[in-house]
């Protein structure tokens, strides 16, 4: 045995050139996010972008304001950050995009909650015994600084939410220049002919005592009471004249209805002229009721039912018959809306309880009689029985009082899907009261067509993302009634309308533009604060035409009715696009779906009213976010997750990524642990930045560019061409907003494309080559270039981490949101790449095999392929890499063939065995090309 020490073990890492970076593994987001968002804000990049992009093509995006009432919400989050993918994406194309966030910061939400802090904090007694213009200028004041801190509070979770906006520069529904610029507008659609004061029925909401829009309600399941009543004919003979029959006794009209408590209201019966009516006798009673639901009606009650005769729809019209409780009379109408799908194919119509009883009581000369006030009880002309009585009370003590006169035939309860306030999540009634509304069905001035034939015209134009919305918005409008424009509150944007010493209201095109000056000077508070002499002084009344003659204005009162909160977003794309210049018509409009039927609708109505010309060219919706088994997400159900705690768990960027990843076009299913996977998803985009940025030391744009484009043959051709197609596919992505797709190309291109195929390739050369060596610097360019187009085509779902990553390879002060997509790749691709990477999967199953002969290591084995045609011999130099093997041969003929290497010398510092592994000194044993790396 020799004495003779043992050979000092060489360090063989230390000479390897492995990655370097300071782009750490761990990302810290939440940590590390907040601090990109300062350093966004203190080289002030909004201001930068402006004007590095000012002669830059526009993309005009404009932003739907949320209520300034709460922190952001789950629902929030994903608004704003598919909005900042558009953002980010056209600004990285090289546009100019200018996104101003804005907030509605008027309305019902944030009054109830100030009015319950105020009643809370026993202020509610000092309130009560204030005057009107005093008690609404306190409670304006409370909700104008509610309102302003939670324009704060969004905003910071918005930017921290790595959303790009002009948060510096906001649009507020409550600022003066925007008030006086939603007036303004409202001023043309009176020019136009469209604003007119009606009384007429409109959702109602009890609990807060106001009339809502159609955009104002959400529909639940409820529970209610059915009846069906007997009305018995006044005059037995005229009922005899109609059936052609003999009578002794005077018959019924049969109705049945949902709503028991609008029966005092009742002033007509309608029936469908065309329909079939039966005279059937039931258990000893006469009743009148449509021919195809008498069997039906007679099951449901437990009767008998013979019919006796039949005659048409309309020659009961004009009959009448005695209320069966009210003193009064009523008569038989007509009406296309009845149907034989439900009841008796008789409709109890009350004009004042119903859109389509209002217009059959307007045609038939009924007055819109409501005996309900406003906080859903019932006035003195009703039977005393029933005055003070809450209508939801009412419907049982109707039902009650009908079975004791024997006018009830059956009554049931029955769930159906009803109207309810958005806020206060009550059931709403249709009451008629006295509002302002925009007709959508009068001609106006312009071209004399009405907005409701406009906004269907406009459609075609309209781009829709996704084209199913086209149909539904159509439906929408053409469906939608007159829009009513006024509330009973305090918090809005007064209408200003006057009432004259006779009572007539006072509102021309002129008087408005008035008004529209003093709030565009002195804000809203105005109409509360000044009088009606002040409100008015630059009207002159004399030469306005629509002004009556000899108007005293000393003489005029203000009235209180505020508009519609919907007039004040929906006149955004005027007081924000158009007053600040941005660009109109816009180029894309993005919300809920929802907004079909609130700010899509109502942003058109009033913009054709003043322009003629819609707001928007293209409308993109996103669904509804609810939990893993389908149902809405909310605190009170305890499935919300609550979006500070995600952000503080996995980082915006993880949330973000997760947002990408969505089928957002409808709802969407959340669940905790889908974030992470999202944030697994995440890990191998990030380790994919760090592998290609840690392997070029340092090497600039410019250096990678001096080396020339690889050889077509080249796995680096290779990549470089699969670069320029992912570009060209993600930038077609974001031109659809497909942003799924272009989540999906970027994982698959980080994972497969670079990870799993083109760094398995490299590996050896970038770790164990020469450091100048020119496949070693061939390889670094490539991967300098693809990183320069991958970094770029992350940054609008990844900003932080992509900005993280470009600071780390252009120096601290850089920053990647400044930059645009770089010109497209010209390398030449060799076309028998795709037959190499298919023949690398059977490569691949080759050696799986060959694990069950003991090849366990890939570096162990050697590839014999066959290449009888010679295509192959030009990709010689790169198939032993891609495959991730020792070494490869080629043969004229014969099948795949996998060598076991693991006699071979196997070379200590790249763990080779290529052929050329030889012992170098004692103990020392390298290949060739590593032999000469190390100078041995």
């Amino acid at each position: 045995m020799s004495d003779a020490p043992a050979p000092k073990k060489r360090k063989w890492k230390d000479t390897l050139h492995l990655p370097k970076t300071d782009f750490a593994m761990r990302a810290g987001l939440a940590t590390n996010e907040p601090t990109s968002v300062a350093r966004w804000a203190d080289i002030n990049l909004a201001e930068k972008l402006r004007e590095a992009r000012s002669a830059a093509e526009p993309f005009v995006f404009h932003d739907g304001p949320p209520f300034a009432n709460g922190n952001l919400h789950l629902g929030h989050l994903l608004n704003k950050v598919l909005k900042d993918f558009v953002v980010r994406s056209r600004l990285m194309q090289g546009h100019q995009v200018t996104f101003v966030p804005g907030w509605d910061c008027h309305g019902l939400p944030i009054e109830h909650k100030v009015m319950t802090n105020l009643v809370e904090a026993g202020r509610g007694e000092a309130l009560a015994a204030m005057g009107e213009d005093e008690r609404r200028l306190l409670v304006r004041k409370e909700c104008q600084a509610f309102a302003k801190k939670f324009v704060e509070i969004q905003s910071g979770q918005m930017a921290r939410l790595l959303t790009h906006a002009e948060y510096d520069a906001p649009y507020l529904t409550m600022d003066p220049s925007y008030e006086k610029v939603v007036l303004e507008g409202f001023a043309d659609l009176v020019d136009q002919g469209l604003v007119t004061r009606r009384h007429k029925p409109v959702h109602w909401s009890i609990a807060n005592e106001t009339a809502l829009a159609e955009a104002e309600l959400e529909y639940q399941d409820r529970e209610d009471l059915s009846v069906y009543v007997d009305f018995v004919a006044c005059d037995a003979d005229a009922v005899a004249a109609a059936f052609q029959c003999e009578l002794e006794q005077k018959p019924s009209f049969t109705i049945w209805t949902t709503t028991p408590w609008t029966l005092p209201a009742n002033l007509a019966i309608a029936v469908h002229e065309r329909f079939r009516y039966a005279l059937c006798q039931m258990d000893g009673n006469l009743a009148i009721l449509a021919s195809d639901l008498a069997a039906k009606v007679a099951e449901k009650a437990g009767v008998s039912c013979e019919i006796l005769a039949e005659c048409d729809g309309s020659a009961l019209a004009g009959l009448t018959y005695e209320h069966p409780f009210c003193d009064r009379q009523g008569r038989v109408v007509t009406a296309d809306y009845v149907t034989l799908e439900d009841g008796t194919g008789l409709v109890h119509t009350a004009p004042g309880h119903g859109a389509e009883d209002y217009q059959t009581g307007l045609r038939e000369g009924l007055d819109a009689y409501c005996p309900v006030l406003g906080d859903g009880t019932y006035d003195d002309t009703v039977p005393q029985w029933l005055v003070g009585m809450s209508i939801w009370d009412a419907n049982e003590k109707v039902t009650e009082h009908l079975r004791e006169q024997g006018h009830l035939l059956h009554a049931e309860r029955f769930m159906h899907s009803y109207p309810h306030d958005w806020r206060s999540k009550t059931p709403v009634i249709f009451r008629a009261t006295e509002q302002w509304f925009v007709g959508v069905d009068e001609p106006t001035k312009r071209d004399e067509k009405s907005l409701r034939q406009l906004a269907l015209d406009s459609i075609d134009g309209i781009q829709f993302f996704p084209e199913w919305g086209r149909n539904r918005f159509r439906g929408m409008l053409e469906s939608r009634p007159d829009w009513c424009l006024s509330r009973q509150r305090a918090w809005g944007l007064p209408i200003p309308a006057f009432r004259d010493a006779n009572g007539a209201v006072l509102m021309t095109v002129a008087s408005v533009r008035a008004v529209s000056a003093v709030f565009g000077e002195k804000g809203s508070d105005a109409w509360f604060a000044c009088t009606p002499e002040e409100l008015l002084a630059g009207w002159d009344a004399s030469s306005d035409p629509e002004a009556p003659a000899d108007l005293d204005v000393a003489t005029l009162e203000k009235t209180y009715d505020i508009f519609d909160v919907w007039m004040e977003s929906g006149s955004s794309w005027n007081a924000v696009m158009r007053a600040r210049g941005i660009g109109y018509p816009i180029d894309l409009y993005l919300e809920g779906s929802d907004q079909h039927r609130g700010w899509f609708q109502l942003s058109l109505l009033p913009a054709l009213g003043v322009t003629g010309v819609a707001p928007y060219k293209a409308i993109l919706t996103h669904g509804f976010m609810v939990d893993k088994d389908g149902r809405k997400m909310s605190k009170s159900g305890g499935n919300a997750l609550d979006v500070d705690e995600l952000l503080q768990q996995y980082g915006a960027d993880v949330c973000r990524w997760w947002v990408a990843s969505l089928p957002f076009e409808n709802d969407i299913k959340v669940d905790l642990s889908f974030f992470d996977v999202a944030g697994e998803s995440y890990r191998k985009i990030r380790n994919t930045i760090r592998f290609l940025i840690g392997n070029l030391h340092g090497m600039t744009s410019a250096e990678a560019s001096a080396v020339g484009d690889p050889p077509s043959t080249s796995i680096d051709a290779w990549l470089l061409g699969e670069t320029a197609m992912l570009r060209e596919r993600v930038e077609a992505a974001w031109s659809e907003y497909a942003f799924r797709r272009a989540h999906q190309l970027l994982y698959d291109f980080c994972n497969d494309t670079v990870s799993a195929v083109h760094a398995v390739a490299v590996k050896d050369r970038l770790y164990c080559d020469a450091a100048d060596s020119p496949r070693r610097q061939a390889t670094r360019a490539t991967m300098r270039r693809v990183v320069d187009v991958l970094l770029r085509l992350l940054a609008p779902m990844l900003p932080h981490t992509t900005d993280e990553a470009w600071r780390a390879l252009e120096g601290e002060d850089a920053c990647l949101a400044m930059e645009t997509m770089p010109g497209p790749f010209s390398v030449e691709v060799h076309s028998e790449w795709s037959k190499v990477m298919d023949l690398r999967n059977d490569v691949l199953t080759a050696l799986e095999q060959a694990k069950e002969r003991g090849v366990e290591n890939a570096m162990d084995a050697g590839v014999i392929l066959p290449d009888p045609d010679g295509s192959l011999a030009p990709f010689a130099d790169e198939l032993a890499d891609l495959f991730g093997v020792s070494r490869c041969a080629l043969s004229a003929d014969g099948s795949i063939e996998i060598q076991d290497l693991r006699e071979e010398p196997l070379c200590d510092r790249s763990r080779k065995r290529d052929g050329t592994v030889r012992e170098r000194e004692e103990g020392v044993f390298l290949s060739d090309r590593d032999a000469a790396a190390v100078g041995l």
